[in-house]
C-alpha cells in the first residue's frame, strides 16, 4: 500500500452537523457563516493531519437519485433545508475550491455513493482510504484498507472500532440498518424492530438478512424479550426489509466523471481565499493568510508568476478616492468626447441587458482615461422614476468614430463581448486592442480565473462590487436597465477604472517575460475580432434532420432494450447494477473480472467495455448507453439552440479557458461532437450551408506528430514526413520490423496508438490496455519505437529536465505553460506534470498555428476575391461556407494560407474537402 492514504470528506454530513452543533455566526450584513466556518475548521484539521494525501470533498447534488426510483417515499419526511443553511452552501463550495480541494457534486447518486466508489477504487489501486464523516451508514465501507475519521468527535473507526461501537462487524451494518430502518432518510425497516432488537437478531443468528430469513424459526430460540413473536412480524415485512437493505446499501461501482487521478493534494488559491475571507468576515484567518500563516497553504509557486508581497493589499478600497462622473447632460458628454479625442488610448465597458451577445442591448457606457477617474453614461435605465438620459443612438453615433479609429487603442476586459454587442448597432471596433483578460491568460494560462473581480483581488488587492450586490440573485435578479443609477454608476465606473489599472499592471509583466508579448500581440489580441465575426456569422443547422435522427435513435434505443431483454431472458432495469450483475454473472455465468469491496461482481463501465468484446449482452448495454447520451446531448438539444432571428447556430468561443492555448466553445460545445460512430457523424450532417453555398472543411493533418518531429529533430520522423510517407505505416514498419509494403492494417492501427499514445505520455500499461496485449509486449513496442526514433526519447528527457529547472514549458512561439507540480515530492503528481511537459508544447504549438491561420484567413476573406465566411473552428479544423462555383479555387488558396501559418522543419499539410454539409466535407 502507498504511504499516504486518499482522504474522502463527506461534506454534506459535516455541513448539517456543523449547522446544528455550532453557535450561529453572521456577517455585518446578516449572511450566516457558522456552518461554513465549522466545516472549514474540519477541513483545515484534515489538511494538517494528512498534508501529503490526495483529497476530495463530496456533497449531495440537488435532484432525485436511483433510491427515489426504488422507493418514492425515500427521504420524504426530511424537512426542507433551512434558509440560513441554504445560503451557506455556495460560499462553502467556493471556500473548498479556494482551499485547492476537488469538490464533487454528482447528479443521480448521493455523496455516500461517490465516496464509496472512490474508496473502492483506491483499495483496488493499492491505496488506503480515509473517509471523514459523522454518518454511521459509512461504517459499512470499513475494511482493512478503509478507515472512518470523525473530526467533530475526534473518533477513528477501523474494523475493530466498528465492532466495538456497533457490536457488529462492518459487513453486517447494512443488515443492521435494513432491520431497524432510518427515520431521517425514511428507510422503513421492519416495524417494531429497533436498534437493540436488530442487534440481538444479528448477533443471535450469526449472519445477515438472508441467513435470518432462511430460518425464521431460529429467532424463537433467541434469548431476548419478544423473540417468540418476531418471526411473524419479520415474515409480514420481508419485502420491506430487503427493500430497506437496497436503500441502505452504499454503491461502490458508480459511473463517475472523475477518478482517483483527479483528486488533489491541497494547493490553496491565496487570492481567492483572501476574497472569500473578507466577504465572510473571517478576520483571524484573513490576518493569518496575509501574514503567510494559514494552515494548509503551500507557498511553493512551482514557477508560476505570482504578485510580489506588496501587490496584494489588505482590502483597501479605491472607491472613495475615485472621481466618478454620471453623464446626464449633453454638455458634459461633449466635454468627455473632446477629452477622448485628445487621447490615443481609452478604456471602455458596455453595460447591457444580457450576457448573450446576440440579444444584448446597450444600457450604458463606462469610460476611463486615467486611473482614479471614470465616467458612466446611462442610456436606457427604465425603472420607475429613472432620470432623463441621453439618447442612446446619438451617444453611440458620437462614439462611433473613436471606436472605428484604427490609430486609437481601446482597453477592455473580455473585449470580444463588447465588440459583438456594438456590431448589433453596426459599429465595428477596430485598431489596437488591449484586453486584461488575455493579458492575465498569457501570463499564466493555468490560473483558474481571469475575470475582472479575481484579477482585481490578485493584482490590485481590491474586492470589487459584484453584480449580485446591485441586482440581486436568482429568479428575482434585475437586469441592468432596472438597476437604480445610485448603484449602477459606481459599479460601471469601477469596471472601467479597475480594468485600466489592471492593464497598467499586467502589460509590463507580459513585456518582461520571454516571448509572451509576441503571443499576446501576434496571436491572442488579433484573434478577438476574428472570433467575434465567426460567432456572429454562426452556422446553418437543419433541425428537421436532427429531429429525424432523434426519432431514429429513440427507435434504436428501444430495439436495444428489447434485445437486452431477449439476451437476458427477461425484462430488467438496464440502469441497475444489481440486476445486471445477477443476469451476467449468476444467470449467464459470465466470468467475473472485478469485484466490489463486498465481494459482489462489478458492473462498472470499464468492466462492461471489456466484457463487450466477447459477450453480446454487455455490448448491447454499452451501445444503449452511448445512443441515449447522444440523443440527450446533441440531437434533442442542438435544435433548441438555433437563434430564432438568424435561423443559425451561434456558439461562443473562449480564449482564456484551456491551459494549452486551445480554444473551447459552449452552447454548444463544438469540440465534443462525436465523429467515430455512424450515429455521431450523422450529427455533422445537420450542419449545412445556406442555399447557393457549400461547406468546406480544412483540417491540419497529423499536426501534433509533425510538431513532435520538429521539436525532437529526430531524423527518422523528419525523413518520413519529408518523403510523404504514411507516418503510422512507417512507424509500424520500424516497430514490427517489416517492409513498409508488408504492414498490415492491424499493425498500422497499433502503430497509430503508439504514435499518439507516446506524445500524450501513455505508459506501457495504458498502451497494453488499448491494444489488448500484455504489459510486457507493450513495453517491447515502446522500446523498439525509441530505438528507431532516438530523437524522440532525447526530447522527452530534455523537456522533463527543462521543465523541472524552469517550472514551465514553451510552445514554438513562446506561449508558456506553468507546471506547479513538476517539483512535487508526490511521485504520481510529479509524473503527471512530466507527461504534461512533454505534450503541452505540441498541443500549444498546434493551438498557436491554427489561431495564426484564422487571423490570416480572416484578413484575406475581408477582400472581395471570394464570397466565403469562416463559420467554425473545431480542434485542428476550420469550417467555411463558400459560394458555389468558387469552391475549388477557395480550397487551393485556403490550404496554402493554413500551411503557411508556421515554418517548421516539417511541412504542414492541410486536407480540405467540400460538401452540402459538414460530414460530407470532412
Amino acid at each position: 500500500m502507498a504511504d499516504t492514504p486518499i482522504v474522502l470528506v463527506d461534506g454534506s454530513s459535516y455541513l448539517y452537523r456543523a449547522f446544528h452543533a455550532l453557535p450561529p455566526l453572521t456577517t455585518a450584513d446578516g449572511q450566516p457563516t457558522g456552518a461554513i466556518k465549522g466545516v472549514l475548521n474540519m477541513l483545515k484539521r484534515l489538511i494538517k493531519d494528512y498534508p501529503d494525501s490526495p483529497m476530495a470533498v463530496v456533497f449531495d447534488a440537488p435532484g432525485k437519485t436511483f433510491r427515489d426510483e426504488l422507493f418514492e417515499q425515500y427521504k420524504a419526511h426530511r424537512p426542507p433545508m433551512p434558509d440560513d443553511l441554504r445560503s451557506q452552501v455556495q460560499p462553502l463550495h467556493d471556500c473548498v475550491e479556494a482551499l485547492g480541494l476537488p469538490l464533487l457534486c454528482i447528479e443521480g447518486v448521493e455523496a455516500d455513493d461517490v465516496i464509496g466508489t472512490l474508496a473502492h477504487q483506491a483499495t483496488e489501486a493499492g491505496r488506503d482510504a480515509v473517509i471523514s464523516t459523522g454518518d454511521k451508514d459509512m461504517a459499512q465501507l470499513v475494511n482493512a484498507h478503509i478507515t472512518l475519521v470523525n473530526t467533530m468527535k475526534d473518533e477513528t473507526l477501523d474494523v475493530e472500532g466498528v465492532k466495538k461501537k456497533f457490536g457488529l462487524p462492518p459487513e453486517r451494518i447494512i443488515d443492521f440498518l435494513a432491520l431497524m430502518g432510518d427515520k431521517v432518510d425514511n428507510i422503513p425497516g421492519v416495524p417494531g424492530v429497533g436498534e437493540k432488537t436488530a442487534l440481538g437478531l444479528l448477533q443471535g443468528i450469526g449472519g445477515g438478512l438472508e441467513t435470518l430469513y432462511d430460518d425464521l424459526d431460529k429467532v424463537k430460540t433467541l434469548d431476548f424479550r419478544g423473540a417468540k413473536t418476531l418471526p411473524k412480524k419479520l415474515e409480514e415485512h420481508r419485502d420491506q426489509a430487503f427493500l430497506s437493505y437496497q436503500l441502505a446499501t452504499i454503491k461502490t461501482d458508480c459511473e463517475l466523471p472523475v477518478g482517483l487521478d483527479d483528486l488533489d493534494i491541497a494547493h490553496p488559491d491565496r487570492e481567492a481565499l483572501l476574497e472569500l475571507y473578507r466577504e465572510l468576515e473571517f478576520k483571524q484567518w484573513l490576518a493569518e493568510l496575509l501574514e503567510g500563516k494559514d494552515e494548509g497553504v503551500d507557498d511553493a509557486t512551482g514557477g508560476t508568476p505570482l504578485p510580489d508581497e506588496g501587490d496584494v493589499a489588505t482590502g483597501s478600497d479605491s472607491r472613495a478616492a475615485r472621481e466618478d462622473h454620471v453623464i446626464l447632460a449633453q454638455a458634459d458628454f461633449d466635454a468627455w468626447i473632446e477629452r477622448l479625442k485628445a487621447s490615443d488610448t481609452f478604456c471602455f465597458d458596455l453595460e447591457t441587458t444580457s450576457l448573450n451577445y446576440m440579444e444584448a442591448q446597450v444600457v450604458g457606457v463606462g469610460l476611463a482615461l486615467e486611473a482614479g477617474e471614470a465616467a458612466y453614461i446611462p442610456l436606457a435605465h427604465d425603472y420607475l422614476d429613472a432620470p432623463e438620459q441621453l439618447d442612446r443612438n446619438a451617444v453611440l453615433e458620437a462614439l462611433r468614430p473613436l471606436w472605428e479609429d484604427d490609430s486609437r487603442t481601446k482597453v477592455g476586459q473580455n473585449l470580444k463581448y463588447d465588440i459583438s454587442v456594438l456590431a448589433n448597432y453596426d459599429i465595428e471596433v477596430v485598431g489596437p486592442l488591449e484586453d486584461t483578460m488575455l493579458e492575465s491568460y498569457v501570463l499564466d494560462s493555468t490560473a483558474t480565473r481571469h475575470d475582472m473581480d479575481s484579477l482585481a483581488l490578485k493584482y490590485l488587492g481590491e474586492k470589487t462590487i459584484s453584480f449580485e450586490e446591485i441586482a440581486g440573485k436568482g429568479a428575482k435578479q434585475l437586469t441592468f436597465n432596472q438597476v437604480a443609477l445610485e448603484q449602477a454608476a459606481p459599479y460601471a465606473c469601477e469596471d472601467v477604472d479597475i480594468t485600466l489599472r489592471l492593464h497598467r499592471e499586467l502589460r509590463p509583466r507580459v513585456m518582461a517575460e520571454g516571448q509572451l508579448a509576441e503571443v499576446l500581440e501576434g496571436i491572442e489580441l488579433p484573434l478577438i475580432p476574428v472570433l467575434s465575426r465567426m460567432e456572429r456569422t454562426g452556422v446553418a443547422l437543419d433541425p428537421e434532420r436532427l429531429h429525424a435522427q432523434s426519432r431514429e435513435l429513440e427507435t434504436r434505443i428501444r430495439e436495444l432494450e428489447a434485445r437486452a431483454f431477449e439476451l437476458a431472458g427477461r425484462e430488467f432495469n438496464l440502469g441497475s447494477p444489481k440486476q445486471l450483475g445477477q443476469i451476467l454473472f449468476e444467470e449467464q455465468k459470465i466470468p467475473v473480472i472485478k469485484k466490489t469491496p463486498k465481494g459482489a461482481p462489478s458492473t462498472a463501465e470499464a468492466v462492461l467495455e471489456e466484457l463487450a468484446l466477447d459477450y453480446p449482452l454487455p455490448k448491447v448495454i454499452m451501445e444503449h448507453r452511448g445512443l441515449a447520451k447522444l440523443k440527450s446531448t446533441y440531437t434533442d438539444k442542438l435544435p433548441r439552440l438555433v437563434n430564432k432571428s438568424t435561423g443559425r447556430l451561434h456558439t461562443s468561443y473562449h480564449q482564456a479557458v484551456t491551459a494549452t492555448g486551445r480554444l473551447s466553445s459552449s452552447d454548444p460545445n463544438l469540440q465534443n461532437i462525436p465523429i467515430r460512430t455512424e450515429e455521431g457523424r450523422k450529427i455533422r450532417q445537420a450542419f449545412i450551408a445556406r442555399p447557393g453555398y457549400r461547406i468546406v472543411a480544412a483540417d491540419y493533418s497529423q499536426i501534433e506528430l509533425r510538431i513532435m518531429a520538429h521539436l525532437s529533430e529526430d531524423n527518422g520522423l523528419l525523413e518520413a514526413f519529408a518523403e510523404g510517407r504514411d507516418i503510422h505505416a512507417a512507424t509500424a514498419a520500424e516497430v514490427f520490423g517489416v517492409a513498409l509494403s508488408k504492414v498490415s492494417p492491424d499493425q498500422r492501427r497499433s502503430a497509430k496508438a503508439i504514435n499518439f499514445g507516446l506524445i500524450y505520455g501513455m505508459s506501457a500499461w495504458g498502451l497494453g490496455r488499448q491494444l489488448h496485449i500484455e504489459r510486457g509486449q507493450a513495453q517491447t513496442y515502446i522500446d523498439r519505437y525509441f530505438d528507431r526514433y532516438p530523437g524522440v526519447a532525447r526530447y522527452m528527457e530534455r523537456i522533463r529536465a527543462q521543465a523541472a529547472d524552469d517550472g514551465y514549458v514553451e510552445t514554438v512561439f513562446g506561449r508558456r505553460l506553468y507546471l506547479p507540480e513538476i517539483r512535487s515530492q508526490n511521485r504520481a503528481r510529479r509524473q503527471g506534470a512530466e507527461r504534461t511537459a512533454i505534450n503541452a508544447p505540441m498541443q500549444g504549438t498546434a493551438a498557436d498555428i491554427i489561431k495564426r491561420a484564422m487571423i490570416d484567413v480572416d484578413a484575406w476573406l475581408s477582400g472581395e476575391d471570394f464570397d466565403a465566411v469562416m463559420v467554425m473552428q473545431v480542434h485542428d479544423e476550420l469550417v467555411f461556407e463558400v459560394k458555389k462555383g468558387q469552391v475549388e479555387a477557395f480550397i487551393e488558396e485556403v490550404k496554402g494560407r493554413m500551411e503557411g501559418a508556421a515554418k517548421l522543419d516539417v511541412t504542414l499539410t492541410v486536407e480540405a474537402e467540400s460538401g452540402a454539409n459538414w460530414d460530407e466535407a470532412h
